[in-house]
Order: structure tokens, then C-alpha cells, then sequence
């Protein structure tokens, strides 16, 4: 109705009314555009993924990572001697009682440039665990295993390499037999696996008969 406008308190004002405004008009997607997709986390430059692949990856030289062993024992420590295992240190105990083996030892240790180092006998507890070491212990570095790939780059040669492929072999003393005789006939190379195998220990080198020095195993 025509009275409806002239009531009270029902006069419109100017401007009231909101209006069709203006957008953005895609001037934000205009704004975007030629930045192409979102690219993989690998290409972008803070991404971790980035700094990860811009690392250099270092070509791992063994299958696995073996701690430093002690051998203890005048016999056990005489017979690594004896069939060359590499050794870096020979402990004796100081005031302890010398006999052939132990001589031997020594005398065996010196001509192979191993450092021979006498230690008080609590010292020695301590660094055998208080096992039983009859006042002596050889030191020998982790076996330096070759890379599989290594092996395996030469099965193409004419004619052919013999590699031989273990599993399940947990003794060490029969892997260091089964070096042996691949040496023995000829082989070129021993591949183990990295888990529920044993390893290139001081008691797989002794039974390989210096064999382990040959004979790459990986």
C-alpha cells in the first residue's frame, strides 16, 4: 500500500540497500596463474625430501656393520696368531705367569706389527667382562666385507665366476670351513646373508686357514 511509506519510522535512507558490489573478477586466480602444478616433495628446495636427495648417498662398501671382537685365551689367542688373523692389539696381564703359548704369542705379534700392551689384571676384567682370559686377549677389527654388486659385476666375465650363495649358516666355524673350500676349488667369492647367518668372526677366520684373507665375502 501507498501509506506503508509514509509511517513512521519506515523512511528509507540512501544507501541502505547494499548494492551489487565488485569481485575480484579472478584477478586472484590471474594472479596464480603460470605457477603450474604443486611439484613432488623432492623439487622443493626447504623440503626434507630435497635435502635428503641433495645429500650424497655414499655407496656402502659391506652388507653389514660387525663391532670389534676380543678373543680370549692362550689357545684361542696362539691359533688367530698362528693362521694370520688381523688383530690390532695383543693385552697381557701384568705379573702374569708366561708359558709357550704365551711367548709364542708375543713373539707372533711383534713380527706382525700387532702393538702389544701389558695392563693391570683388574683392567683387563674389565675389559673382557671378568670373563675368563688367562691373562691374555687379541683385539681384532670388524671384518671389512666386499659389496654384492661387486661380486656379482664379474658373472658376465667368460668364462664365468664361481660365487657361492649361503643361507641359513649359523655356525661360524663351518662358514669358515665353507671359505676354505671355496678357495681351495678355485671360487671367487662368498655371499652370505645379512640376518640368521653368522658372521666373518675371529673363529670363522681361524677355520678358514687364512682363507678369509683371499676370499671376498659379502
Amino acid at each position: 500500500m501507498a501509506g506503508n511509506s509514509r509511517r513512521r519510522g519506515a523512511v528509507r535512507k540512501s544507501g541502505s540497500k547494499k548494492g551489487p558490489t565488485v569481485g575480484s573478477g579472478g584477478q586472484r586466480r590471474r594472479a596464480l596463474e603460470g605457477r603450474g602444478p604443486t611439484p613432488p616433495a623432492h623439487l622443493r628446495p626447504n623440503h626434507p625430501a630435497a635435502r635428503r636427495t641433495q645429500q650424497p648417498q655414499p655407496r656402502r662398501s659391506a652388507r653389514r656393520t660387525d663391532e670389534a671382537e676380543t678373543v680370549l685365551g692362550r689357545n684361542p689367542v696362539l691359533e688367530c696368531l698362528r693362521a694370520g688373523v688381523p688383530a690390532t692389539a695383543l693385552y697381557i696381564a701384568l705379573g702374569v705367569e708366561a708359558d709357550e703359548r704365551l711367548t709364542e704369542s708375543v713373539s707372533r705379534a711383534a713380527d706382525l706389527g700387532i702393538s702389544i700392551l701389558e695392563v693391570p689384571r683388574p683392567d683387563l676384567d674389565r675389559m673382557t667382562a671378568n670373563h675368563l682370559h688367562q691373562g691374555i686377549a687379541l683385539q681384532v677389527p670388524p671384518y671389512r666385507y666386499a659389496h654384492p654388486d661387486d661380486l656379482l659385476a664379474g658373472a658376465g666375465t667368460s668364462p664365468p665366476e664361481l660365487l657361492v650363495a649361503l643361507d641359513n649358516i649359523s655356525d661360524p666355524r663351518n662358514l669358515g670351513a665353507i671359505v676354505r673350500s671355496v678357495a681351495a676349488f678355485g671360487g671367487h667369492g662368498v655371499l652370505i646373508p645379512q640376518r640368521r647367518s653368522a658372521s666373518v668372526t675371529a673363529v670363522a677366520w681361524r677355520t678358514s686357514a687364512g682363507a678369509a684373507a683371499r676370499l671376498p665375502v659379502a
